[in-house]
């Protein structure tokens, strides 16, 4: 649904999503940083979204050595331009 003010500015529902630590690797660096999913959703389903750009925040912008170059507040990262992303939370499985 649709609000307007008096001067025609459109209002929407707020979606509230739940922040996640995540390394976000792009066709140039890597950022390390927080990107937004939907409660009861997957990093993959976020990932799937028609949309243009990740929102990140909190963004560290890595080199090749893992020196951070940029920090930023908020960075929007072209969907196009992702490689592969790892949420930071869940541990990989170690097998011996």
């Amino acid at each position: 649904m649709f609000e307007y003010d008096e001067k025609g500015k459109v209002f929407t529902d707020v979606v509230h999503k739940q922040p996640l630590p995540a390394l976000v690797q792009t066709t140039i660096h890597a950022i390390r940083g927080y990107i937004h999913v939907r409660p009861g959703e997957r990093v993959k389903d976020e990932l799937d979204r028609n949309e243009l750009f990740l929102a990140m925040t909190q963004a560290q912008v890595l080199s090749a050595e893992g020196k951070v170059l940029h920090e930023a507040p908020f960075i929007a990262v072209r969907r196009e331009q992702i490689l592969w992303v790892i949420p930071l939370e869940e541990e990989p499985e170690h097998h011996e």
